[in-house]
């Protein structure tokens, strides 16, 4: 299978103020079943569905030509909001009212998912330089557990332990002190 040229949101949006066509058919695909699921769910015709598209990609396309888009989410995230803004202020001008709106929680979640993806690799970040500081064979006998799912027998027979309990109150002695190093940097960001 092809990959595309466009796999970020970056090429997609760097495409589009080159003026590369491509670019923009690429993202009229990517994300219409998303809005059209939206649409339909929430009392539109799938004809409703791509004239909503249609804006919203424009509203995306416009604020990019004119440099006044601050991006601070996914494009998957920005167009389905402004695509559920103009679906919204369409089913009010029509005095259709959907009686729930049906937001799919994957897509209203996904700005929560990138905050907390970021947390995640902040976290990540910091358990590598605790697990720097920490030493061997410390270090070692932690990596061969967790990240080489060594059983107990054989980091026994690494190490030269007398036996697997050993090597078992060594581990947990080894993680007391890397969780102590890492959460005297660590603090949550709120």
């Amino acid at each position: 299978m092809k990959k595309s040229l466009y796999e970020t949101d970056e090429a997609i949006i760097e495409g589009i103020r080159v003026d590369d066509d491509k670019a923009l058919a690429y993202l009229y695909k990517l994300y219409y079943p998303m809005i059209s699921h939206f649409i339909l769910n929430n009392s539109g015709t799938d004809d409703e569905a791509k004239d909503i598209y249609q804006e919203g990609v424009i509203v995306f396309y416009e604020k990019i030509k004119d440099n006044s888009l601050e991006l601070s989410c996914q494009i998957k995230t920005y167009l389905y909001s402004v695509c559920r803004r103009l679906w919204l202020k369409r089913l009010a001008e029509k005095g259709r009212y959907a009686s729930r709106i049906d937001d799919s929680e994957s897509y209203l979640m996904l700005e929560d998912d990138l905050t907390q993806h970021e947390e995640n690799e902040r976290q990540f970040g910091l358990m590598g330089e605790a697990l720097e500081q920490l030493g061997e064979p410390c270090r070692a006998l932690l990596e061969d557990y967790y990240l080489r799912t060594q059983n107990m027998q054989v980091i026994t027979e690494k190490f030269g332990y007398t036996n697997t309990d050993t090597a078992k109150n060594q581990k947990y002695k080894c993680l007391q002190r890397l969780k102590k190093i890492f959460f005297s940097t660590y603090k949550p960001q709120i």
